[in-house]
């Protein structure tokens, strides 16, 4: 990819809110287990960090998912992975669907002061029983007069402790289940709408995650995003931006351990020579190094296609799953030189260790993403009937 001036603008930008703004609270918002969504976001809004690909009558930038994609990347360098998870939730998984196809009275109510950092926003898919699964969700959707009453349960439901609005799907009917389903944004004041406490998690300690209860949840029929029976094909659209964002979100976070590993292991001496002067350390720091190039061009790659109007699905999912098992690869090398000084909480190392494990899980799991890799490449096996 050739960035222009206004992309290394908006890298600059960003990563400056980076080191300003968000990392010298880090230790603090991860052991209080959130950060202040609201004042970051304002300040990311006000930048106009939250709305890169969005439309300009929202207050959007109307760039190019390039763009977005460099901010994404930018954001890899915050020193958790919480913060930047609920930034992508909110720009690249609650709101595409929104900003694509919501009535222009939706989105002037929701996605303009999501863009403006004065609303939070979450995506409410998954379910206990229904992870990358989303055919198999249950939640339902009801047509009551001019309202939807909504019943059923989301579960690990990222940003939604401080939402304020969720970006929900449901059976709006009971058809087959890949056109059965609905997108309806939902005001999380709404009365009936219950949360869990905060999940106790392995990684992404800085940012909430619940489980939420609908009991006859009443909206509006305006607030459907789009066509009826479409939410699953919008989503799965959604899903292709989320994948790319997260594999160059990767990016930052792995290029940032594996700096910091560099420096611990030119640093510490071992049998009187520094540890980055035995060959397998820095070999084995070469060769990571090089994977994380070979996912950059992967992503890039699969962006300039999405630009110029392609079906990305392979590549992105390629990207996505390439990303989870790379941070998993980078993490525990890169915690295997620090040593014992690996093994505390606050190492750059084990903290990509515990919340890049997600890369692997969310947003759809490996095995889901080689499941669609198979399928366009024509080897997957046909069900048998």
């Amino acid at each position: 990819m050739k960035f222009t001036a206004e992309h290394e603008a908006l890298r600059r930008a960003t990563t400056q809110f980076v080191e300003k703004e968000i990392n010298p609270y880090v230790a603090e918002w991860e052991a209080a287990g959130r950060f202040p969504m609201h004042e970051v976001f304002k300040k990311m809004g006000d930048l106009g960090l939250l709305g890169i690909c969005k439309p300009v009558e929202n207050g959007g930038l109307g760039l190019d998912y390039s763009y977005n994609l460099v901010v994404a990347e930018a954001l890899g360098r915050v020193s958790c992975g919480g913060v930047p998870l609920a930034i992508g939730v909110q720009t690249d998984m609650a709101t595409p669907a929104l900003a694509r196809f919501g009535s222009p009275e939706l989105r002037e109510k929701f996605l303009t002061k999501a863009i403006a950092g004065e609303y939070i926003a979450s995506i409410a898919v998954s379910e206990p029983h229904a992870g990358s699964d989303v055919a198999a969700i249950k939640t339902t959707a009801v047509k009551d007069g001019d309202d939807y009453i909504i019943n059923g349960t989301k579960m690990w439901i990222t940003n939604s402790v401080q939402a304020d609005f969720l970006c929900l799907l449901a059976n709006t009917s009971d058809g087959k289940p890949h056109s059965n389903k609905s997108m309806i944004i939902v005001p999380t004041n709404t009365l009936g709408i219950t949360r869990s406490e905060p999940l106790d998690k392995l990684g992404m300690r800085s940012t909430e995650t619940c489980q939420i209860f609908f009991d006859n949840v009443r909206v509006p029929q305006s607030n459907l995003v789009g066509a009826e029976g479409m939410g699953f094909m919008m989503q799965m659209m959604q899903f292709q931006e989320e994948r790319l964002w997260a594999a160059a979100n990767s990016l930052g976070g792995m290029e940032r351990c594996i700096e910091a590993t560099i420096d611990y292991c030119r640093q510490r001496s071992t049998f009187g020579q520094p540890l980055i002067d035995n060959q397998v350390v820095h070999f084995r720091l070469a060769e990571l190094q090089s994977e994380v190039e070979a996912l950059r061009a992967l992503t890039y790659q699969a962006c300039e296609l999405h630009i110029a109007g392609e079906n990305v699905t392979k590549l992105a999912s390629m990207a996505k799953l390439k990303s989870g098992r790379l941070m998993r690869e980078v993490a525990d090398s890169c915690l295997q030189y620090w040593g014992g000084m690996g093994f505390m909480w606050d190492n750059p190392a084990s903290q990509l260790y515990r919340d890049g494990r997600l890369g692997s899980i969310g947003g759809g799991a490996d095995e889901i993403m080689l499941g669609i890799i198979c399928k366009l490449m024509d080897i997957l096996p046909s069900k048998k009937k």
